[in-house]
């Protein structure tokens, strides 16, 4: 019998996309569970089911605000941190590591809930200084993660831009996002709205593994049509595309979201900052063990020979062979399917906001 100390097995967690709770880059020491003798080998590989905790929190600043050159909008909102999705290959996990918090399971099982978002955003819109741009939902965090249908601080959010008649766009894997169909209708008529639907497969049992909390992908392609039906521009995002993963699928989710109504559409592949190069490592080894050393191989391909490259250039589209090939599909099939052109999309409209009126004591005496 081996002196070894026996380590826990990697497993499938139920509703969930990370297999454990690595310790995030900044932390100083590692936690590992060790054989003393006094449990059964089994106990070790076994795993529970974390459940979900949301703490609530007031947020000094809600509008985030970027200059990258690669991202379609400069101003974001992200009202929670952390995402109940799960999905293992999100490239904000490694977020949650500010918090002293994991990027793994932390980052699906331990969320922050910013209660005064929609109260905070009126603030901000109000100020003498505030340029009007578009402000994305969904950048860092799925605004329709399912903590929302209690929260409902995206809804809260909405309600605030559309009063002021402020352009925004939303990236959702969630088709909760019907919900607000009588806020984002109107908006849509105004030229004040964009919604992007997430899909990675058309497979609900890839799904599952992929992204296992968000909306299954027929229930996506639902809303797809839902949105489009009530006169809202709807597009499709096949993002993440992982090789020998999920990017057989790039042709049917593009056919099934245009048959739905999406009429413009975008992809990227799979990026892998910091703590998540390891996690995506776990993940691959709990569910295609088989494979993983040749999807490792084919991702590296595609960043130099590295695990991931931070170059504005590349680092949405890759490079390379796989890279182009993917890239040259993707081409193929938008012309085929009939998606307009990025040049082609109506501009959202900056001109009808008006910025909020801050309650005041004394402006009520008149």
């Amino acid at each position: 019998m081996s002196d070894d100390p026996i380590k826990p097995a990697l497993a499938r967690i139920k509703g969930r996309g990370a297999a454990t709770n690595r310790e995030g880059r900044f932390e100083a020491t590692r936690v590992e569970r060790e054989d003393d003798g006094w449990f059964p080998e089994a106990d070790l590989g076994a795993t529970t089911r974390p459940a979900t905790t949301v703490t609530h929190e007031r947020a000094r600043s809600i509008i985030s605000r970027n200059d990258s050159p690669d991202i379609p909008f400069t101003q974001s909102i992200n009202m929670f941190r952390g995402c109940e999705h799960g999905c293992f290959y999100c490239y904000a996990r490694p977020t949650h590591s500010y918090l002293n918090l994991s990027a793994g399971l932390d980052f699906e099982t331990r969320l922050t809930a910013k209660t005064n978002a929609a109260e905070q955003l009126r603030i901000e819109l109000a100020r003498p200084g505030y340029v009007c741009s578009t402000i994305n939902l969904g950048a860092n965090t799925d605004p329709y993660q399912p903590i929302e249908r209690e929260q409902r601080l995206t809804r809260g959010i909405i309600e605030v831009l559309s009063e002021c008649a402020h352009p925004l766009t939303i990236i959702t894997k969630n088709a909760m996002v019907e919900r607000d169909l009588d806020l984002l209708a109107p908006m849509a008529e105004k030229q004040l709205v964009h919604v992007f639907l997430s899909v990675t497969s058309m497979d609900n049992m890839l799904s599952s593994k992929m992204e296992p909390r968000a909306s299954a992908p027929h229930r996506r392609i639902a809303a797809i049509r839902r949105l489009h039906e009530a006169g809202i521009p709807v597009g499709v995002f096949v993002a993440p595309i992982i090789p020998m993963i999920n990017d057989r699928d790039l042709e049917a989710v593009l056919e099934a979201a245009r048959e739905a109504g999406a009429r413009s559409a975008s992809y990227t592949i799979v990026r892998l900052p910091h703590e998540l190069k390891d996690l995506f490592r776990e993940w691959l080894a709990v569910h295609y063990p088989d494979r993983a050393a040749h999807v490792m191989s084919l991702v590296q391909q595609m960043r130099g020979g590295r695990d991931y490259v931070a170059d504005f250039k590349t680092r949405m589209r890759g490079e390379g062979v796989f890279a182009e090939l993917i890239r040259r599909r993707f081409r193929v099939a938008v012309q085929r399917l009939g998606y307009i052109g990025r040049n082609e999309e109506v501009a959202l409209d900056t001109s009808q906001f008006r910025a909020p009126r801050l309650a005041s004591p004394q402006g009520e005496l008149f």
